[in-house]
């Protein structure tokens, strides 16, 4: 009696999960060949079914089938790239909100790097931000739990969590003796993804900090709001894609464009032919290509980022000045799951207009200029004593008491950009030298 019964769990167990390699196969757009499958591929999964039956049997607790199924595809794609994961619903969900703009946890952008998970990028104004943390940083712990076990989407996962919780990550960093630890405060995660001003009256700066569904069309305001603001005498443009770790890749396409007249921004090679193509520019009435061009990286520009430097890179249109970025060159695409699961799958990888692969390799700058360090991390020279420093010293009768003067708070040195500002103007200055040697 006990043995029909395994057994007709056993096929329940057999035909939920041939349902569940159909409705998967139909995600890939590839139900056509689900009855093409070799018979290798059919024992392998009959030893599968075998083991989710004695499981079902035999484990001393009773297990829900749906998280053991769950648990077999997110082991399924352990054994593939870092970038590759299952996503339950109430994570993809986060996900769709994340796209859009808007979630809650610590702002920072995370992958596996040599089985070690690293530090992508903070992103701007956000509590992983503020508290210090760093592109390349390892975060070697979690409230005090081992970051080596868990998979890249269990550690988004215990980052996340609802506004004004406190979250302590132990960071491993070049230069750290030994790991220190953050402790962070949850916070709404407004991203905002452009930001703008004017430098110095006529040079426009443009901070992408990633791309999201609007990028372009706000990216597209910002330049225009800054051709008002310098009444039509924008000199130049400085693209700031320092820690942008990337994001929608149309988005990263569409904002290539606007700074190339034609030819390719980016090349596409899957295994499968929709997975091999090539994005091209095209003429548009919004082209900034008349705008002399400096673009920021470091460590922090990743994938979409790398897409937009490596395209104006290989055309000559501007000048890429900073550090090399991550060099994250794979495409990854979300698939929607019937059950409100969606998986993650890198498809592809993506090269720049003259072929470069950017994975694992990154965007060289043309021109290398390192960071400022922090202000606690500046040797400071020893000042020489003088008179005044002496034990009870003379003072001057004739000096009056001169009143105070309030210090304005110093805006943190950003020797990157300044060093962008400079070609800008050197940019000018040899234009109108070759226009009078001309006339």
């Amino acid at each position: 009696m006990a043995q029909g019964k395994g057994m007709r769990i056993l096929k329940i167990i057999s035909v939920v999960f041939l349902v569940f390699i159909l409705g998967v196969t139909v995600g890939l757009g590839r139900f056509h060949k689900a009855s093409a499958l070799s018979n290798p591929i059919y024992e392998d999964l009959k030893v599968f079914t075998d083991v989710l039956g004695l499981l079902q049997k035999e484990y001393v607790e009773e297990t829900k089938p749906k998280d053991v199924i769950y648990g077999a595809i997110k082991g399924m794609l352990e054994t593939l790239d870092p970038h590759s994961a299952f996503m339950p619903p109430n994570m993809y969900k986060e996900m769709q909100e994340e796209t859009k703009g808007r979630f809650e946890g610590l702002g920072i952008e995370i992958t596996t790097k040599e089985g070690v998970l690293t530090v992508v990028s903070p992103i701007e104004g956000t509590p992983a931000f503020k508290a210090g943390i760093q592109a390349r940083d390892q975060i070697v712990k979690i409230d005090g739990e081992l970051t080596k076990p868990l998979t890249l989407m269990e550690a988004v996962k215990r980052m996340r969590g609802p506004k004004g919780s406190k979250v302590t990550l132990t960071i491993m960093r070049e230069g750290f003796p030994k790991p220190r630890e953050f402790t962070l405060i949850r916070d709404v995660i407004p991203v905002r993804s452009v930001r703008y001003e004017v430098l110095e009256k006529q040079y426009g700066y443009v901070r992408l900090s990633q791309f999201q569904e609007k990028t372009d069309s706000e990216f597209q305001k910002a330049v225009k709001a800054l051709e008002e603001e310098t009444k039509g005498g924008l000199k130049g443009l400085i693209l700031d894609l320092r820690n942008n770790p990337g994001g929608l890749l149309d988005q990263a396409v569409k904002v290539s464009d606007r700074f190339i007249e034609s030819g390719v921004i980016v090349s596409i090679e899957g295994r499968r032919e929709e997975h091999k193509t090539k994005f091209n520019a095209h003429s548009q009435e919004d082209n900034f290509s008349r705008y002399p061009l400096v673009v920021l990286v470091n460590g922090g520009s990743a994938s979409g980022a790398e897409i937009v430097a490596g395209a104006i890179q290989d055309h000559g249109r501007g000048i890429i000045l900073g550090t090399q970025t991550f060099g994250k060159g794979s495409v990854q695409t979300i698939f929607s799951m019937k059950d409100g699961s969606g998986l993650r799958l890198t498809t592809a990888r993506y090269y720049t207009p003259s072929g470069r692969s950017i994975q694992a390799k990154g965007i060289a700058p043309d021109i290398i200029v390192k960071p400022s360090p922090p202000e606690e991390e500046k040797t400071v020279t020893p000042k020489q004593p003088t008179e005044k420093d002496l034990e009870r010293h003379l003072n001057d009768v004739k000096e009056k008491e001169k009143p105070k003067v309030e210090v304005k708070e110093k805006k943190p040195v950003d020797n990157q950009l300044e060093r962008a500002l400079e070609l800008l103007k050197s940019w000018e200055i040899f234009k109108n030298i070759a226009t009078k040697k001309a006339s």
